[in-house]
């Protein structure tokens, strides 16, 4: 039986009495172990105080497209009532104009150098862990037309000078940004999730997603050189039964450039942000500067 793995989280779904509770639990991943996929699906926004880079670039101006997924699992902590998310994700900047065209290289409108692209590659992007009780109902969402909606508004804030040593460019130092997450699902499907049955498959959730953030490091432009100008993203995303269930075009580059994210990670452990990711794999934790690898980099 499956559930003889201490680290299934069945048994502490099963604990759980309230739909909404369970839900949520299902919106975060599936309770039959197994990986689910929110497939993103979105674009990346100049966003220019002032408009204050014109001409070479116009707030507004869409850059890429913003395409690919996260990948999780739930997995309990073996003897415990804690529930942790396991997740990684890869997402490729794209031609604005073709969202299945992978960009490799972007021509920096406003040093006039080109750069090279690096995916959002993180490994791996974790949760928890949650206590999990039978009283246990997740956050409240609102009901509209039909559908339940958990809202998560999320300011995050890094002083990256202090933890990686490196600015990246950025006022301070410090990293800011928001992050506004809306997951809909359907108030029948929440109502099926009465009972103790722990059901197979992934839940019908979408999602949207914004972001307003400093550029991407890749991009060679500082937030402190421009004053204060950045991206917003903007997505949307759905979930997916795992890895399979994803378009042809995306699982052969992942599986050509980038197999370790054909599936959620094994055990909890630390997590990765766009930027400390760069700094890792780009800048080898700290070997060079993002300054240096700007210069190095740009064509």
């Amino acid at each position: 039986m499956p559930f003889e793995d201490p680290a299934h989280p069945a048994p502490l779904y099963r604990l759980v009495e309230s739909p909404f509770g369970r839900a949520y639990l299902r919106l975060l991943g599936r309770p039959d172990g197994e990986d689910m996929v929110y497939r993103i699906s979105g674009s990346v926004y100049a966003d220019v105080p002032g408009d204050a880079l014109a001409p070479s670039l116009r707030h507004g101006a869409k850059l890429f497209g913003f395409e690919g997924y996260n990948i999780r699992r739930l997995h309990r902590e073996p003897g415990t009532n804690l529930l942790h998310l396991l997740t990684r994700e890869i997402v490729f900047y794209t031609d604005p104009a073709d969202p299945t065209t992978i960009l490799t290289e972007w021509a920096n409108p406003v040093d006039g150098r080109t750069y090279p692209v690096v995916p959002v590659n993180n490994d791996a992007v974790n949760q928890g862990p949650f206590p999990i009780a039978a009283s246990f109902t997740g956050p409240p969402p609102r009901a509209a037309h039909g559908q339940f909606v958990w809202t998560m508004d999320i300011p995050p804030r890094t002083d990256l000078g202090a933890t990686l040593g490196d600015g990246f460019g950025l006022p301070g130092g410090v990293y800011t940004t928001f992050e506004l997450f809306d997951f809909m699902v359907a108030e029948d499907v929440v109502d099926a999730c009465r009972g103790r049955r722990v059901p197979e498959g992934a839940m019908p959730v979408v999602n949207t997603w914004t972001r307003s953030s400093p550029w991407p490091p890749f991009t060679g432009l500082a937030e402190a050189e421009t004053g204060g100008a950045g991206v917003v993203y903007h997505a949307r995303s759905w979930t997916l039964g795992g890895f399979d269930e994803l378009e042809v075009w995306l699982k052969d580059a992942v599986e050509a450039d980038h197999p370790l994210y054909t599936a959620a990670p094994d055990e909890p452990g630390p997590s990765q942000t766009s930027w400390s990711s760069f700094w890792a794999k780009q800048l080898g934790e700290g070997a060079i500067t993002w300054e240096e690898w700007r210069e190095a980099n740009g064509a």
